[in-house]
């Protein structure tokens, strides 16, 4: 039998990957009993045999990684950071890594207070998922002298530490492939200075619409955030033919409202959204979208933050991981 991964004791036990990780790494969360199946279904299958000699582990220092997420991203809806975390937590197991989650609170962002597992020196870096002011970041350079990761953010102070998804090149191809399909009149959802990730899929967006020489009116580049961050807007008085949405749950929000209006997505109306991530609790619209690609995003981070942590000069250049295109029932084609 070839190698033995979480994945094939979940599918044994009938529990998710992240419980198999939790029981497997001694950490709460989870029952006696289903502890119990785990740690069996893992002695049948062989599973402490494929890992390393335990001279070998013990050899190696373990590594303890923080991972920080500012707490405006954990709102109603708002998991995908959640489910970014759970997908990092199963790459920290493979590479023996400890992982553990600290929500950074308003207050500690603004006031410039340490996170715990930072202040009292638990972790050997960290991973930060989600923008934070640059401010902060620096503070956290400054005041703990360990590395930090950012994960689906970065500027140009950042770029060498960060790990982002082809936020630019992926909504190039949504908007194109839009206009293939005969769409020309294009709405932009998106508030473009709150993330550098909205900015950068607007700038992808705005790339396709000049080099097919389409103009963008102003009432069809729409906020999207309010001031805390939460989603809200209003749509246009005149309806373009399709909008391009800087996220699904935006796309998703935007159908609901259309079809209050009694528009029919996508005979009446073209959707395109980015990440391929439905929001718990969220209808499923079939949005057309592109996948943002979480493993591979995940992998990157914490390769990068190994590298740094042995030598803090490695590591140093901007990761771009590409996604693709999935196509469901949100776009069909405009007969012009």
């Amino acid at each position: 039998m070839g190698k033995v991964r979480l994945s094939d004791i979940a599918g044994i036990v009938g529990v998710s990957t992240v419980t198999v990780h939790n029981a497997l790494t001694g950490q709460k969360g989870v029952s006696s009993e289903t502890r119990a199946k785990i740690l069996k279904a893992a002695k049948d299958l062989g599973y402490y045999r494929n890992q390393e000699p335990q001279k070998n582990v013990r050899s190696k220092k373990l590594r303890c990684v923080g991972v920080l997420i500012a707490e405006r991203y954990l709102a109603e809806y708002t998991t995908f950071y959640w489910k970014m975390y759970q997908e990092m937590a199963l790459e920290a197991t493979e590479r023996h890594c400890l992982l553990t989650v600290e929500i950074l609170r308003w207050t500690s962002e603004e006031q410039r207070i340490l996170p715990g597992i930072a202040a009292e020196q638990k972790v050997d870096g960290l991973i930060i998922m989600g923008e934070i002011s640059r401010s902060y970041i620096r503070f956290l350079r400054e005041q703990t002298g360990i590395p930090v990761i950012c994960l689906d953010f970065y500027d140009n102070e950042l770029a060498r530490d960060a790990v982002i998804s082809d936020n630019f090149y992926g909504m190039y191809l949504m908007t194109e492939y839009l206009i293939a399909r005969g769409y020309r009149k294009l709405a932009y959802l998106g508030s473009i200075q709150y993330t550098s990730s909205i900015m950068d899929r607007y700038l992808g967006f705005h790339k396709s619409m000049l080099e097919h020489h389409i103009a963008l009116p102003d009432e069809w580049l729409i906020e999207d955030r309010d001031q805390a961050g939460q989603i809200a807007f209003e749509l246009p008085e005149h309806l373009p033919e399709a909008f391009v949405c800087n996220c699904d749950l935006a796309a998703g929000m935007l159908i609901l409202k259309l079809e209050e209006r009694g528009l029919r997505v996508p005979e009446d109306i073209a959707v395109v959204g980015f990440d391929n991530y439905l929001h718990p609790g969220f209808p499923d619209r079939k949005i057309t979208t592109y996948e943002v690609n979480m493993k591979d995003m995940v992998k990157a981070a914490l390769e990068k933050l190994m590298k740094q942590i042995q030598n803090v000069k490695s590591g140093y250049r901007l990761e771009i991981i590409a996604g693709r295109i999935i196509e469901k029932e949100s776009v069909g084609y405009r007969k012009n």
